[in-house]
């Protein structure tokens, strides 16, 4: 299935970029009503996603929950992701940076077992002991700001996989075309507003693209 994509800079405001985080979270959520996208949850990844997952949700008239993922970096360079992790373990694997870093299998567990707790600790603390949401057989769409190598959006994915959900949806405003490629081949639909050439970095496509603190991304779910 090829992914939804709108290219045209219509999707932005004069500038050619978003606002910030809630404006393109908006137009996501006009993108998926118009593509027809019968969601029950929004699964959105913090913390820059929980802006753009309120906005979803609210839109698609679907309850806002979230899904969690830590990059697995690299030896000597914490930076380059060999791979990420979602909260149960579920992991995505770099090969290509493991092979080309000479990660061994050894590091790459232990990172995964303490990558995977930081991953629970943080969901843990965003639920605020509230239960994770039961996906199965559920229309998932899964929410963050933007992908660059999309790392621990496929850690998120995986998750979301192995969680039974029926049908699974990536909603981000931009991305590059290659990943976006590879994204497409991981799940039912992906709905990207913006795949462009000369992508750069996701913070080039928005007006105001500072930091979310864990406050404010938690108070996204409390809405």
């Amino acid at each position: 299935m090829c992914p939804h994509v709108v290219h045209s800079f219509e999707t932005m405001n004069e500038t050619g970029r978003f606002t910030d985080r809630t404006d393109a979270g908006e137009r996501l959520g006009a993108e998926l009503r118009e593509r027809g996208i019968d969601a029950d949850i929004a699964l959105a990844i913090p913390r820059g996603g929980l802006p753009l997952g309120r906005a979803v949700a609210d839109s698609l008239d679907v309850p806002l929950d979230i899904v969690v993922a830590k990059k697995i970096g690299a030896p000597g360079n914490p930076e380059y992701a060999v791979g990420a992790v979602a909260s149960d373990g579920s992991v995505w694997r770099n090969e290509r940076a493991i092979s080309g870093t000479r990660t061994d299998e050894e590091y790459f567990q232990d990172q995964r077992e303490t990558e995977a707790a930081n991953a629970r600790q943080k969901a843990d603390r965003y639920r605020g002991g509230r239960s994770e949401p039961d996906l199965t057989d559920k229309t998932v769409v899964v929410v963050d700001d933007g992908v660059a190598t999309g790392s621990t959006a496929r850690a998120c994915l995986e998750r979301v996989k192995n969680s039974d959900a029926g049908r699974i949806v990536l909603a981000v405003p931009v991305g590059p075309p290659d990943t976006i490629d590879e994204l497409e081949e991981t799940v039912d639909d992906v709905v990207c507003l913006e795949i462009p050439a000369g992508f750069r970095g996701v913070g080039q496509f928005y007006e105001n693209f500072g930091q979310v603190s864990d406050e404010e991304a938690m108070a996204y779910l409390e809405t």
